[in-house]
């Protein structure tokens, strides 16, 4: 495992030098075609967050640009698998499928198998990945995705497994290509790493240090995407409150939003993740301020008691929280705020809990994302002496989620008999007469329509709620 990139390359150089890799790699590509007879095909399995699905999205450009097609499945010639490792049963799936893997390529000799992403960055998994699936062509990291192109080469060139892991990188490289999911909408990182070392969290050892982009980079990017037809975009980051602190000429996170408000065409604003102990006053402010930018906060909590806080290394406490979400409301009183919350953290007692469930009570959820703790090897909480038995975490997450559910419900009922502007995102995967959207905070919305309606903002009349999503119909804007 290498520390740092060996050249002294600029990203400009860097992104040069990885074109160059790419037309070597279509020749590749070509002449197994002409062998084959057809074209090559690829799939990419993507687990985990939303920056991973962000980093596919180049993966995807750069096997396009060398002339691979998608497949429909794993029975391809190229597949990646884009891994997360936040919990230890993900890496248990990847070895699963790694299984089935082996056996299309028994039948596709050619067949190249890629593995990247958080999963590789742990050195344990690289050393299995040598001893005991060897049928595996590439492996990387999350450091040097950037050098996918030159990678590519490399294990097309190579017949026996290429591992490339580097522990850190300082370096950030610009206009690569990029293939969209949506062309409507698109992440857009704004920065890379986290430096909080939650006691649970593997991410800054697997993700490194906070890096941000340069904020002009930021709103080029963004610009291009809204020429290209994007009228939503997401910005991306382990902890998009901490934004710009490490740059030459340090900018606040709610300075690069107001800057983002001000692109012609662009119509919504999202962004995450927010943490707690970075969410400062002039955000909120920006947040009220910004036209753009939607009225949807996702502000983790992971645990409403102030000595869990502490043990979980998060820089605040239930009182701070609580204060938070005070101003948060205060200025934006129709914001919908999301969370997450952990569940039999190790030492976490019954009153613990119920100070959990307290804070649900008094913030009234929008949704929440609840989880049973689990061992996470490689961090403080793994090693923690008092891990909570099963059956009481059961009981307890149980009671949390009744709670959240029975909250949301509540909160999504209101809205029932509003008109309210929905981005139509998709046709509905049960009824192809029913276009599926979003609504600002983020819930669905089903509404008859057609494809041709994908991409635009809609005034909708929720008609019905259904707990989690509702039905509704377009309204004249007149």
């Amino acid at each position: 495992m290498r520390d740092f990139e060996g050249t002294n390359l600029t990203g400009k150089e860097e992104a040069q030098l990885q074109y160059e890799y790419l037309e070597k790699a279509k020749a590749y590509v070509a002449a197994k075609e002409q062998e084959k007879g057809r074209k090559l095909t690829y799939c990419v399995q993507t687990f985990g967050c939303q920056m991973n699905a962000r980093d596919s999205e180049k993966l995807v450009g750069i096997l396009e640009q060398a002339g691979y097609v998608e497949a429909e499945d794993e029975h391809a010639d190229f597949v990646i698998y884009n891994t997360c490792t936040v919990r230890e049963n993900a890496n248990n799936k990847v070895y699963g499928r790694l299984g089935y893997l082996s056996n299309y390529k028994k039948k596709n000799p050619d067949m190249m198998i890629t593995l990247c992403g958080c999963m590789m960055q742990e050195p344990e998994v690289v050393e299995k990945l040598k001893k005991s699936y060897r049928f595996v062509n590439l492996v990387f990291g999350t450091h040097n995705i950037y050098k996918f192109a030159e990678l590519l080469c490399r294990a097309l060139e190579s017949d026996s497994m290429i591992v490339d892991i580097w522990k850190d990188t300082d370096k950030i490289v610009e206009d690569l290509p990029v293939k969209r999911k949506f062309s409507f909408k698109s992440g857009v990182n704004i920065m890379f790493g986290c430096n909080n070392f939650c006691s649970y969290c593997i991410v800054p050892y697997v993700r490194g240090r906070e890096r941000s982009r340069e904020p002009q980079d930021i709103i080029r990017e963004i610009e291009g995407l809204v020429k290209d037809g994007v009228c939503e975009i997401m910005l991306l980051g382990q902890n998009v409150n901490s934004y710009g602190k490490n740059l030459e000429q340090p900018i606040t996170f709610a300075e690069l939003l107001r800057e983002v408000d001000k692109i012609e065409g662009l119509k919504r604003i999202r962004f995450m993740t927010s943490h707690p102990k970075d969410l400062s006053d002039d955000l909120i402010l920006a947040m009220k301020e910004c036209k753009k930018v939607c009225k949807h906060m996702h502000l983790p909590l992971q645990s409403g008691s102030s000595r869990i806080l502490k043990i979980m290394n998060r820089h605040y406490n239930k009182e701070r929280y609580l204060e938070l979400v005070d101003k948060l409301r205060k200025e934006i009183p129709d914001i919908a705020l999301t969370t997450d919350i952990i569940v039999g953290f190790p030492g976490e007692t019954e009153e613990d809990f119920l100070e959990t469930m307290d804070v649900v009570k008094k913030v009234g959820y929008d949704s929440a994302f609840t989880f049973i703790y689990s061992k996470r090897t490689g961090t403080p909480a793994a090693s923690m002496e008092n891990q909570i038995p099963a059956d009481v975490v059961k009981d307890r997450f149980d009671r949390l989620l009744k709670e959240v559910q029975t909250i949301a419900t509540d909160k999504a009922m209101a809205l029932e008999g509003k008109v309210m502007n929905v981005l139509a995102e998709e046709l509905n995967e049960q009824d192809a007469s029913l276009i599926t959207g979003r609504l600002d905070n983020n819930s669905v919305v089903h509404f008859p329509g057609n494809k041709d309606m994908i991409g635009q903002i809609y005034p909708v009349l929720l008609k019905e709620c259904k707990g989690f999503y509702y039905l509704g119909e377009v309204v004249s804007n007149e």
